[in-house]
């Protein structure tokens, strides 16, 4: 990791030294705000300093620095993004199944059990209203798997997609679902 950082240094270091100075007087300036900032976005010291060591980067990426009209805030507006960009992949990492996962791939085998508490027909009506509000390309990704029984290659090649989207459409209509479902109960 290191090398790495060391490497993207390198890559990064500006031949124009005015650049340079004025990037290591921001962030000797305001460094430590910057983190600050960026730990409160992402409650993790490390998270923050990868990101504010990430905008320190950009900031030497920038082509030319003397258009920007006010630094300071050209800085904390990349690092800003950077840590809605780190929250968004990080809810996207926790919001979804590795469709590739053997567990995803038995659970998507079978039909989940919702609970004995409901009488069938109320169980039902309730999954069709769960299911509705499914995209449609997943609605008849699932219907083609669980009422048609067919294999997820059949599938793909009916609805025009890969058998990876099949199992992520399944997956995706699955935690929907379940989480749905278990508010209902």
């Amino acid at each position: 990791m290191h090398q790495l950082r060391k490497a993207l240094r390198q890559m990064a270091e500006p031949k124009d030294p005015k650049k340079k100075a004025l990037v290591a007087w921001l962030f000797a300036a305001h460094g430590a705000a910057l983190r600050r900032r960026l730990y409160r976005l992402t409650g993790s010291a490390s998270e923050a300093a990868e990101l504010a060591q990430e905008a320190h980067l950009r900031m030497l990426q920038v082509t030319n620095i003397d258009a920007i009209r006010n630094p300071e805030s050209y800085l904390f507006t990349i690092a800003i993004n950077l840590a809605h960009e780190y929250a968004e992949r990080k809810r996207r990492a926790q919001s979804t199944l590795d469709v590739n996962d053997p567990t995803v791939e038995a659970e998507l085998a079978e039909l989940p059990s919702f609970g004995g508490q409901l009488d069938a027909a109320e169980r039902t009506r309730r999954l069709r209203e769960v299911l509705s509000e499914l995209p449609a390309k997943c609605q008849l990704v699932v219907a083609l798997y669980y009422r048609e029984e067919l294999k997820y290659a059949e599938i793909a090649q009916r609805v025009g997609i890969s058998t990876h989207m099949v199992k992520k459409y399944l997956s995706q209509a699955l935690v929907h679902c379940r989480r749905r479902m278990a508010r209902w109960r």
